[in-house]
């Protein structure tokens, strides 16, 4: 097992039976020493610990494959000195002089500092710990897994399921030379599953998936979810071509507008001037129904936070507006190089700086049912999932990938499953005119929120 610290070294072990609050109080002891440590040799010094402590059970081949308890703990250092940043991160807290040292040292390298680290400051009330997740049992986990799994192959015996139900509890703790700590603690359950349907050369990809800070006590809606895709999928039809009418379902909107938008709309893409919103803050980009926000103040959500990484207020943020740029996402950094304010946006990992990020991101709901959007369509297409949709230009605001799962609506009524089939198109060109916005709202896991969007034009071609 790596002995040394390191500026860029995260180490996960697997234990049997230790107490994440065992952990936690090891850690504990030695922050406030390693702050004091740190703020003799620099100007400002910051200390980020986190805890975790996971237990997957794994599910292969319809059947129970693994299941463990994984510990994660560790420690970052990032102190400003002679106006410049140093970073280092272990997992030991045994060695903490020398961590001191190792950012002291690279802050001659580092970045010139562009923030101050925040004061203490008036935080959300946020609810994301169940204890009940901690105590949930392996035994429970294994049975609800095994119970989804079971129920979809009821339906399909030929189905091959492969899926995950997991628990996690997580620790953050942040304190700085500014007299600013806070800490949090989270739980998050999660379900998931993937079913596989070979016939011949045809190859069916079902599933879905749910997370919470709640223990999800029932399968039902995920095996739901994934035997209507499976009742959608029976027929293959002919998938039709050219600039045509598709609805994305929210499972499809991920890569779709999620991922264009949020790497335009973080700050650090403004800044080094590769973002399509760069200098268009309070310009209309797209439809006017169209709005979106980073809410992490929502209780019980697995995004969901008081604080961000850096210790700074978390608070709802309009992204887009009625279809206006409403807000870039910032950290201290980016927003000190912009001359902004940060939001409370920062997200890191433990070896690494803070950057930009979002946390809960929810897409307003329309006035159209998922029924009336389909209907209202002679032909096109209904996109339930997809495949390489980050493979293009998405600084470009370009979308396109293969439909690893869609259907096609012909006279107003879905009539199959296509196969073969690739979508593209451009976010700020597509969702300039909407057709329609569903009423309903899907959450996607735990932290994306939506509802199905039809868009009038979108290039669909088909391999025959």
């Amino acid at each position: 097992m790596p002995e040394e610290v390191s500026n860029r070294f995260y180490l996960t072990v697997t234990v049997n039976s230790t107490d994440i609050h065992e952990w936690e109080a090891r850690v504990e002891q030695r922050v406030e020493q390693l702050l004091d440590l740190a703020r003799r040799q620099a100007q400002q010094a910051e200390v980020y610990s986190v805890t975790s402590e996971e237990t997957p059970v794994q599910f292969e081949a319809n059947r129970l494959k693994s299941l463990m308890t994984r510990h994660s703990s560790g420690v970052a250092l990032r102190v400003v000195k002679v106006g410049r940043i140093g970073f280092a991160a272990t997992t030991r807290t045994d060695r903490l002089e020398e961590l001191v040292d190792m950012a002291v040292e690279l802050a001659q390298f580092g970045a010139e500092a562009k923030f101050d680290l925040p004061a203490r400051g008036d935080y959300p009330a946020v609810e994301v710990y169940d204890p009940t997740v901690e105590h949930a049992s392996v035994e429970a986990m294994v049975q609800l897994g095994q119970g989804l799994i079971d129920r979809i192959r009821e339906y399909a015996p030929e189905v091959q399921c492969e899926g995950n139900v997991w628990r996690r509890v997580s620790a953050v703790r942040i304190l700085n030379s500014r007299g600013n700590d806070v800490g949090s603690r989270k739980t998050t359950f999660g379900i998931n599953v993937e079913g596989t349907l070979i016939r011949d050369t045809d190859m069916l990809f079902v599933g879905d998936h749910q997370s919470s800070c709640h223990p999800i006590l029932d399968w039902t809606p995920v095996a739901e979810e994934t035997i209507r895709q499976l009742e959608l999928a029976q027929r293959i039809v002919e998938a039709p071509t050219g600039h045509l009418p598709v609805i994305f379902t929210p499972r499809g909107l991920g890569g779709v507008l999620l991922l264009p938008l949020s790497v335009a709309l973080n700050g650090r893409t403004v800044l080094q001037g590769a973002s399509p919103l760069g200098g268009r803050l309070g310009q209309q980009v797209l439809d006017r129904r169209l709005s979106v926000w980073d809410e992490p103040t929502l209780d019980y959500r697995p995004g969901s936070r008081a604080f961000d990484d850096e210790g700074v207020p978390t608070r709802r943020l309009p992204l887009v507006e009625d279809g206006v740029v409403a807000s870039f996402v910032y950290d201290l950094q980016t927003a000190g190089l912009a001359g902004a304010h940060t939001p409370g946006s920062a997200a890191r990992g433990l070896g690494s700086l803070p950057t930009p990020g979002l946390s809960v991101v929810r897409i307003a709901a329309g006035d159209t049912s998922f029924e009336d959007m389909v209907a209202g369509i002679e032909e096109g297409l209904v996109v339930e999932r997809m495949l390489g949709t980050g493979q293009g230009n998405v600084l470009g605001g370009e979308f396109g990938g293969n439909v690893l799962l869609g259907y096609k609506i012909e006279h107003g009524e879905i009539v199959g499953r296509v196969k073969n089939t690739m979508v593209a198109g451009n976010v700020y060109e597509a969702f300039k005119g909407v057709l329609a916005i569903g009423r309903e709202a899907h959450w996607v896991g735990g932290s994306f929120q939506a509802s199905h969007i039809a868009l009038p034009r979108v290039s669909v071609s088909a391999r025959q």
